[in-house]
């Protein structure tokens, strides 16, 4: 189970601000290589997490409003959201063992 699912402006509301729990949402983009080298370690992430993390993709260039309301300026950019709030900002790629030092506190 789990997995990395793509968000849409349009469902952002209700797959990341209702969620139960943690959210960690990539803003990301095709043209973008951290991007790319980020997507496995998510993955991996989102079935070891699953239940305890909500890990979403949103591309920036199909899906401006959001990236415009949250000020995401580079790629990537990873929001952890909680009850609708952005709690946290973490902007680059990074190995699977500090993202998960840095998730420590909100899971």
């Amino acid at each position: 189970m789990g997995g990395v699912q793509s968000v849409t402006d349009q469902d952002f509301a209700s797959e990341v601000l209702a969620a139960e729990g943690p959210v960690l949402v990539k803003f990301t983009a095709d043209w973008c290589p951290p991007c790319r080298m980020l997507a496995p370690v998510l993955a991996e992430m989102a079935v070891e997490q699953a239940g305890k993390l909500k890990i979403v993709s949103l591309d920036v260039d199909v899906n401006p409003e959001t990236q415009a309301a949250y000020g995401v300026l580079s790629m990537p950019t990873l929001m952890v959201f909680k009850d609708g709030e952005p709690l946290r900002s973490m902007v680059g790629a990074r190995a699977k063992a500090r993202l998960m030092r840095e998730l420590d506190d909100l899971l």
